[in-house]
């Protein structure tokens, strides 16, 4: 068979599995509606305390009366319906979170939220979940010095213009003390870069891990890891582990993460003898897998590591697929996704991941209780786990006093410390999290469903 007809093959066989599974997903998550312009100026529409779903995928009736209930002020009748909400499907932190807001009295501290909802609803509701098992926990406890925990979600659909000008009207509220987010560097450096440092708003974001997030500011704050430790970790796991030197890396040359976690990794590599044979951009127009994959090969490389994004998650499958496991793959935490299972199978079977922490790593811990509890599932993600973190952080910086700068100083503090969910958090100067990468291979199994599951591995 020609190179052409290989590679047609690919994308066909591709295309029929992303659409079985995307006939799936539709089945169960419903296409959000589309994107709201901010340019209008009308971004209440993408604010809620609980008088508007900002999560279509997950509705019935109880729900939509609760959030009615709630428009009007009407908050015991708002109340009894999330609950009946949440009997239903337990498995949803928006209702949760308008619950607990429901329940605030006169006295509260606000944080706001901004995940892109409209974009990556399954990984919003991974973030939202962990926020809203802290604000159960921190209300349940007290509160703050007495003042209830109240959430603002935002949804910010992972665009750099709507997300600051959300950080702008966060910034003008002055009962917003903190914000939790963004997702994306990209997103997240630019709100920070412009918005949250200058002005004085205190950050923590749960997700975004570029090296260039460090060097922003005294405001800026991440409760996950930064790629400096994710890259090291997977250099040290392809010399240590495979024993391999020669490495393949895919990147996306407009994302700011894929070029981070590349860097990190390339610098590890070459400073501990191994050789980057080559650098593939996913974002090159007719990206090739086949191509990409035979010329990785005839430079040598033993070993291929995908700094992929989620723009580029079907150009990763492509090559995972096209690889047939003939050289190991590593990846970054972008590669934590159930597509890497349910498509990639057997092809992706012994794929390594740097990630922040998985559940099986720590299954007595009392936070996995606590929200196998809550949400009904085992299942419990790492971005649940850091936006948790981030929550339990705030909570903890405000009981010293809830003024915009206390919070900042506190966080900032050499000896700040907050229990998380697994260990506790502290701040570098830097603002990153001091806290070690876990990593996780793809293994049969049966947790997901997928006849694959993501298995954590000792690091070397």
């Amino acid at each position: 068979m020609t190179q052409k007809k290989d590679t047609l093959a690919l994308l066909l066989a591709l295309g029929i599995t992303a659409g079985i599974v995307g006939i799936g997903v539709r089945l169960f998550f419903p296409i959000p509606p589309s994107p709201i312009d901010a340019t209008n100026g009308d971004l209440t529409k993408r604010l809620s305390y609980g008088e508007k779903s900002l999560v279509p995928t997950v509705m019935n009736p109880e729900k939509k009366q609760g959030i009615s209930a709630f428009a009007t002020g009407n908050y015991v009748k708002a109340i009894q319906h999330f609950q009946k909400s949440l009997e239903i499907y337990a498995n949803d932190p928006e209702a949760l979170i308008y619950l607990n807001n429901a329940k605030i009295g006169q006295k509260a501290v606000t944080l706001a939220v901004s995940f892109p909802i409209g974009t990556d609803v399954n990984a919003s509701q991974e973030l939202l979940r962990g926020v809203a098992q802290a604000q159960t926990e921190v209300n349940a406890q007290g509160g703050i010095n007495g003042a209830s925990l109240k959430i603002l979600i935002a949804n910010d659909d992972e665009d750099k213009t709507i997300a600051k000008k959300l950080g702008e009207e966060f910034v003008k509220n002055p009962e917003i003390l903190g914000v939790i987010g963004h997702s994306a560097s990209d997103t997240t450096l630019n709100v920070a870069k412009n918005v949250y440092q200058p002005q004085g708003l205190p950050m923590i974001s749960p997700i975004s891990t570029s090296v260039e997030l460090s060097e922003l500011g005294n405001y800026i704050f991440r409760t996950v890891p930064s790629d400096s430790f994710a890259g090291t970790a997977l250099a040290n796991y392809a010399l240590k582990s495979l024993k391999k030197q020669k490495v393949a890396i895919f990147y996306d040359s407009q994302s700011n993460y894929s070029k981070s976690l590349k860097t990190v990794f390339s610098t590890a590599l070459l400073g501990n003898g191994g050789e980057v044979v080559t650098e593939i951009d996913f974002a090159v127009p007719n990206f090739n897998a086949v191509d990409a994959l035979k010329q990785s090969k005839s430079l040598g490389a033993e070993v291929l590591m995908l700094a992929m994004n989620t723009d580029k998650s079907n150009e990763a499958l492509l090559v995972i697929k096209a690889n047939q496991r003939i050289m190991a793959l590593l990846a970054g935490d972008e590669a934590y996704k159930p597509e890497i299972l349910q498509i990639g199978g057997d092809d992706a079977a012994g794929m390594v991941i740097a990630i922040p922490w998985h559940v099986l790593a720590h299954k007595d811990n009392p936070f996995v209780k606590e929200a196998a509890r809550l949400w009904k599932t085992t299942n419990i993600n790492w971005r649940t786990a850091m936006a948790y973190d981030a929550a339990i952080a705030f909570a903890t910086a405000m009981k010293q006093n809830t003024t915009r700068e206390s919070i900042q100083s506190a966080l900032a503090n050499p000896n700040f410390v907050a229990q998380g969910a697994s260990a506790p958090i502290r701040f570098l100067p830097s603002g990153d999290r001091n806290q070690p990468i876990q990593l996780v291979m793809v293994k049969p199994g049966k947790r997901s469903g997928y006849q694959y599951d993501f298995i954590p591995i000792a690091n070397p």
